[in-house]
């Protein structure tokens, strides 16, 4: 599937641009990864997934397959597997910076393809679940380019942080993430049910 989103960051491209370069930069901001290793243009890490009451945790590898500094696109390809056998994970993302008012605009196109329990979520799910992820993600690199003298960093903190990314204690929750689009689609749902149930109970009523 095709999923494209947009958002902008406050801060000039050329800052933007080589944080996106940077594995150990953009890692920490998306939710439920964990960056275990950096060769160049090229990463492992793993996914920790959560999909109601199951738990599932790819690992894989991505790829900077294309990178133009003089337009600020490129293109990464990643992929991976659960450990437990329960699906696949797949994509192409193709990323482009474009000067704006107030900082960068990103354009992000994914071509995604998930096989196992996560595609049992659905298209349009996918897409919401996504969208919400790409807004904290912004938000998230946003808040790490902003000017130095606002962040005020001890050298102790500083000495505290690793290189790469400590495994994180929550995974990635689909369903609480998509929160209100699945109570849109459970809801109707489970009225028009009760619905059923109730004009059954009736007719049954009627025929004692």
């Amino acid at each position: 599937m095709k999923l494209e989103h947009r958002f902008t960051v406050p801060a000039p491209a050329p800052d933007v641009w080589a944080a996106l370069l940077e594995p150990e930069k953009v890692a920490p901001c998306m939710p439920g990864a964990t960056l275990t290793g950096v060769d160049g243009r090229t990463f492992t890490g793993t996914v920790k997934v959560k999909l109601g009451p199951v738990t599932l945790l790819y690992k894989g590898t991505g790829e900077f397959t294309s990178v133009d500094e003089r337009v600020h696109a490129a293109v990464l390809k990643a992929s991976g597997k659960d450990t437990r056998g329960n699906g696949t994970a797949s994509a192409s993302v193709s990323v482009a910076l474009t000067s704006a008012v107030g900082g960068t605009e990103v354009s992000v196109v994914t071509d995604l393809n998930v096989t196992g329990r996560p595609a049992q979520l659905g298209r349009s799910l996918i897409s919401e679940v996504s969208g919400r992820l790409i807004a904290e993600f912004a938000e998230c690199l946003a808040t790490r380019l902003a000017p130095a003298e606002a962040e005020r960093v001890t050298p102790t903190e500083t000495a505290a942080r690793p290189h790469l990314r400590a495994v994180p204690d929550e995974p990635l929750d689909l369903v609480g993430t998509a929160g209100v689009p699945v109570l849109k689609r459970v809801l109707p749902v489970a009225a028009g049910l009760l619905a059923v149930v109730l004009l059954v109970r009736k007719l049954r009523g009627r025929h004692r």
